[in-house]
C-alpha cells in the first residue's frame, strides 16, 4: 500500500510539471515555506530562506517502524540549464526516537539532502533523497525519499 501511494504520487507530480504554467525561479531572502512530505519519512517540512540560494530545511517525521526524529538540513539551490527546476543539496543532521517497546533507543546522526525543486507561484513541490548515517547508539546507514509540497504564505 505504501508503494502505491508513492507511485501514484509521483505520477500526479510529473503530470503537474508537464502542464503547468512558468514557474518562479527563486524565493526571496527572509522568505519562509510550511508543508508536507509522503515518503519514508513522512511529516511536516519547514523551509527558511537566508538568501536566495541558500535555506534551512527542518523536517518533523515519522516512519513506519515507530521511529520519530527531527531532521535539519542547511541547502544549496541551483537552478538546472533549460529547465524550470532547482537542485538543492546539503549537510545536516537528526535526532530521533526509535520506539522499541518498553525499552526506546535515542538516535543521533549525520545526513544529507538532495532533490529537485518546482515553484509554481506561492507553492514548492519537491522530490528528495535522504541518505542517512546514525552516529549513536551504533553505526547504521539509512536511505529517505520523500516527495512534498511547501506553501509560502
Amino acid at each position: 500500500m505504501h508503494r502505491f501511494v508513492v507511485r501514484t504520487l509521483c505520477l500526479a507530480v510529473l503530470l503537474l510539471f508537464s502542464f503547468s504554467a512558468p514557474a518562479l525561479a527563486q524565493r526571496p531572502p527572509g522568505d519562509f515555506g510550511v508543508g508536507g512530505v509522503i515518503g519514508d519519512p513522512s511529516g511536516i517540512s519547514l523551509k527558511f530562506y537566508q538568501r536566495s540560494d541558500f535555506s534551512y530545511d527542518f523536517l518533523v517525521a515519522w516512519d513506519l517502524n515507530d521511529f520519530l526524529f527531527l531532521n535539519a538540513h542547511g541547502l544549496f539551490e541551483r537552478p538546472l540549464q533549460n529547465a524550470p527546476f532547482r537542485f538543492f543539496y546539503g549537510p545536516g543532521g537528526y535526532i530521533g526516537i526509535l520506539d522499541r517497546g518498553r525499552d526506546n533507543d535515542v538516535v543521533l546522526g549525520i545526513s544529507g539532502n538532495f532533490g529537485l525543486s518546482y515553484f509554481i507561484e506561492q507553492f514548492d513541490i519537491f522530490v528528495q533523497v535522504t541518505p542517512r548515517f546514525n552516529v549513536v547508539p551504533s553505526t547504521d546507514g539509512d536511505l529517505g525519499a520523500g516527495i512534498g509540497v511547501r506553501f509560502y504564505p
